[in-house]
């Protein structure tokens, strides 16, 4: 499809209508036996209807709609409780590839990564040396003919057992500034040389996990971007990582209370403390907080072009982190002594407990709360930059190298 006609806004609200009244119910009856499937079947027809990514250009599967037009498209599926589109603010690893993947990588593997046909994908950056300090990354890609090969550490990986995929970022040049050193690959991960093994949390969870790379091979046509120009590629993929926390990604949605703007009313009510002066007033603020960030999230979008960072997605994603530690703590307030409760038997206070371990996770995951106040001090207020001794020198001269 070479272009698209250029729609009003009724009209597309009509097309994007009419598509989900003739497909969603009918897929949503296929997929009843089999649900994993069945949404496969619905994002792959999502996708080949151009739903998928409606802000894309049309010669890589979008519409090439502006932001606004492509908000309708998501009303229409949000309405009729319709996944698979949007997937142009929230699919880190395709809005990445999009921007810096050569055409032949980007044919290869984004209708994979949009439709979800064997392209699970999981982010191997940091490293125990460089958690805060990504630019510190020891992890070392070396050139051999046609491929990279790999040699390092990963850790606090999420997904990496279904992975197909690892989002990768590897130094491929010691003798620059650290900034200036680093690669970004997308490496298979189903490959000998790849070991993973899983980090168990305090939420009895399994999530993260160690990588270690040992002569694993990734060919140089899966580098995204320049060599070297591997910090700049990641700065982007961690605005989107960080867009969607800021949207609450890393909530539990399990359980009875889904939607915690009503679970917290929901709570207080159930435990009979809803007219209690000082619940109400916490409830309150925690719901402020929510709708505050909504709006923050609204105008980061907004900022965000199709491939640059903002800064401002820093804001959204520190106050998603508060947010869960608030929630957190007007649960626990309301249910009092039985919060220190668990198990089977007590499946709030076990539900509201979860919630407390877990809010860390956003804490720490895409760039801890004390980084993601750097950013926003340097990058949002001007703010002097905190002073990096070995910024300008070579990587192997670095403390991260001598110690």
């Amino acid at each position: 499809m070479s272009q698209i006609p250029q729609m009003t806004d009724e009209q597309l609200q009509a097309e994007v209508t009419a598509w989900l009244d003739a497909n969603w119910d009918a897929a949503t009856k296929k997929s009843r036996h089999n649900v994993e499937a069945g949404l496969k079947g619905w994002l792959k027809a999502a996708f080949e209807a151009r739903w998928s990514v409606p802000r894309w250009p049309v010669e890589w599967y979008g519409r090439g709609l502006s932001n606004e037009q492509a908000k309708i498209v998501e009303r229409a599926f949000a309405k009729v409780g319709a996944p698979g589109t949007g997937l142009d603010r929230t699919n880190l690893a395709a809005n990445t590839m999009l921007t810096y993947g050569q055409d032949s990588l980007k044919r290869d593997l984004l209708q994979k990564f949009l439709t979800s046909e064997g392209s699970n994908y999981c982010l191997l950056y940091s490293e125990p040396g460089a958690g805060s300090d990504l630019a510190s990354v020891r992890c070392r890609a070396e050139r051999q003919g046609d491929n990279f090969v790999v040699n390092g550490q990963k850790v606090w990986t999420s997904g990496a057992r279904t992975a197909d995929y690892g989002m990768l970022i590897a130094r491929t040049n010691w003798d620059v500034p650290k900034h200036k050193g680093i690669s970004f690959f997308v490496i298979p991960m189903n490959q000998p040389g790849i070991d993973i093994r899983p980090l168990h949390q305090i939420t009895g969870d399994a999530h993260f996990n160690e990588v270690f790379l040992d002569n694993a091979i990734v060919p140089a046509a899966n580098m995204l971007g320049a060599e070297g120009d591997g910090w700049k590629v990641l700065q982007t993929a961690l605005a989107y990582e960080r867009l969607v926390m800021g949207e609450g990604a890393g909530e539990r949605r399990q359980g009875s209370f889904k939607d915690n703007r009503v679970s917290l009313v929901a709570l207080a009510r159930e435990a009979g403390c809803l007219d209690d002066p000082l619940i109400r007033q916490e409830i309150a603020r925690a719901t402020a907080y929510r709708q505050l960030n909504t709006l923050n999230m609204a105008r980061a979008k907004a900022e965000m072009a199709q491939g640059t960072s903002s800064p401002i997605m820093s804001l959204g994603k520190l106050a998603m982190s508060r947010i869960l530690h608030e929630d957190a703590r007007v649960m626990t307030a309301i249910l009092g002594a039985s919060s220190m409760l668990d198990g089977e038997g007590n499946p709030r206070p076990a539900d509201v407990n979860y919630r407390t371990f877990n809010a860390y996770m956003t804490s720490i995951g895409g760039g801890t709360d004390q980084i993601q106040r750097n950013i926003i001090g340097e990058r949002v207020l001007g703010l002097p930059r905190e002073v990096e001794l070995d910024r300008d020198v070579p990587f192997r001269e670095s403390r991260a190298v001598t110690g």
